[in-house]
């Protein structure tokens, strides 16, 4: 068995080597093309609670129906 080079390294990790904890090397790290993870979780929870208060609007006009 042999040691892989860099180049071989870099191929199978899927980088470039380009990028960095602070992301000023031109993109930064990003979890599946997201950069900002707490901003998109933030924006998750608000989509979910947003549902939540759609689907009890919904419930509460339907039942007031019959």
């Amino acid at each position: 068995m042999r040691e892989l080079t860099m180049q071989e390294i870099a191929y199978v990790a899927g980088g470039d080597g380009s990028c960095s904890a602070d992301g000023n090397s031109g993109g930064g790290n990003t979890f599946g093309g997201i950069s900002d993870v707490k901003s998109f979780a933030d924006d998750m929870i608000a989509i979910y609670e947003g549902l939540v208060a759609v689907t009890s609007h919904i419930i509460e006009r339907v039942a007031n129906a019959f």
